[in-house]
């Protein structure tokens, strides 16, 4: 009998540590080669871990959300054969919200050893579930390999992930054939949403926020915004509200470039960029991401929709790149009709802007004579005050409401 130990791979330069996300094995089990055992990750990239060898898991270096530090052993298997050690992986270019399956070594067969070899071990199965369902589970800090599938093929589905974690203990009935439920359930925060809440941590305790909230009038821009809709060419995507507030962005960060800026506060450096890339703030099964519309300056009306369904749909199906989530110079916060009437956004650390949008809703306003109906929508904008003063942040808003509320603007060059 033999050793092998697989180590954490070098998921990228400058990483000293990967967070392990996914554990298909426990000690004890049976592997098979090329068979996925463990996938970890880190900067939003999730990487694959195979066996190379035949074997018996006796060893995992932790559990799902602990971190690892790169090359450090993460896995022992015992194997019939001699004693082995896969080298650490390289890996060039890991896309981000994207499995990669690296490359390991081979060990090198010791002799042959005089006892008989163990019997072949039995397969473990992989569960049968989509990524999205994977992804979801792996959040929940649920084991798939608990979980019985409904689908076709016993496919595991995301309703019986979300039963498996709404069990607890037995409902004792009370009068009136109500249930006292008392069974309480605790969620390890690991992968995407331990990330997410890792920076919003550090941006609200390192930037202090000034929030400014105005009141716009979308009446013009929504009937401009269903005739171009309704005239719109075939493979064009339909119009929302965050074309035309990209294309006014553009036109207010040309009068103050001081807004689409990041800031180093370690260095006490600001930097200005004259491309404007403007991150949405787009919700997915796994949490919060932020794809990158870049150039904007540089694109229509209809560019920048196309361009944001295209990332949109990257971003929730999971196959979005590194370069597509990040770089972006000022972020654009929206919850469509949950907008609600006013918010609080954080701002996307270390940028030192973010446009908060709200939900448009009719009210009454009074035009100087008489109550008329007009379409409304408060834009909620947070500013880092080291960088933006109260003034600065008002006038940059107050350029985009004028833009939007005569939106013939947003089209006139110069």
């Amino acid at each position: 009998m033999g050793e092998f130990i697989i180590k954490m791979p070098d998921v990228g330069e400058g990483v000293a540590e990967a967070e392990l996300v996914e554990l298909h094995v426990r000690p004890g089990d049976p592997v098979r080669e090329d068979m996925v055992i463990a996938a970890v990750m880190t900067d939003k990239a999730t990487v694959e871990i195979p066996s190379p060898v035949d074997g018996t898991v006796i060893w995992l270096a932790g559990n799902i959300g602990d971190r690892i530090a790169v090359k450090a052993p993460l896995v022992r298997i015992e194997t019939a054969e001699g004693a082995g050690e896969a080298q650490p992986v390289r890996i060039s270019q890991a896309p981000t919200a994207e499995v990669v399956k690296p490359e390991i070594a081979r060990p090198v067969p010791a002799a042959p050893v005089s006892a008989a070899p163990a019997a072949a071990a039995p397969p473990v199965e992989k569960p049968l579930a989509a990524p999205s369902v994977r992804l979801f589970a792996r959040e929940s800090g649920v084991d798939l390999r608990q979980v019985q599938g409904s689908g076709p093929a016993g496919r595991i589905l995301r309703e019986d992930v979300e039963q498996f974690l709404v069990q607890g203990a037995a409902p004792a009935l009370v009068k009136g054939g109500s249930v006292k439920k008392t069974a309480t359930e605790e969620i390890k925060l690991t992968g995407l949403r331990r990330r997410i809440a890792e920076k919003m941590v550090l941006s609200t305790s390192r930037i202090p926020h000034i929030t400014y909230v105005e009141e716009i009038d979308m009446t013009a821009l929504e009937e401009l915004r269903a005739t171009m809709n309704g005239d719109r060419r075939e493979g064009h995507p339909k119009l929302t509200v965050l074309p035309f507030l990209m294309r006014a962005l553009v036109k207010a960060i040309a009068e103050q470039p001081e807004v689409n800026a990041t800031f180093d506060d370690d260095a006490g450096i600001i930097t200005r960029y004259s491309a404007v890339h403007i991150g949405i703030a787009t919700q997915t099964q796994a949490g919060l991401t932020v794809p990158v519309v870049r150039h904007a300056e540089a694109r229509g009306i209809w560019d920048c929709a196309a361009e944001m369904a295209r990332l949109a749909d990257a971003a929730r199906s999971g196959t979005a790149t590194r370069d597509e989530l990040s770089g972006s110079t000022i972020t654009i916060s929206s919850l469509g009709a949950l907008g609600g009437i006013v918010s609080t956004p954080v701002i996307n650390h270390p940028e030192v802007a973010i446009i908060g949008v709200n939900k448009i809703a009719t009210r009454p306003v009074w035009d100087g004579t008489q109550f008329v109906p007009r379409k409304m929508m408060n834009l909620s904008s947070s500013f880092d005050h080291r960088i933006i003063d109260g003034w600065d942040a008002a006038t940059f808003v107050q350029r985009i409401r004028t833009l939007i509320e005569t939106p013939a603007l947003i089209f006139i060059e110069g």
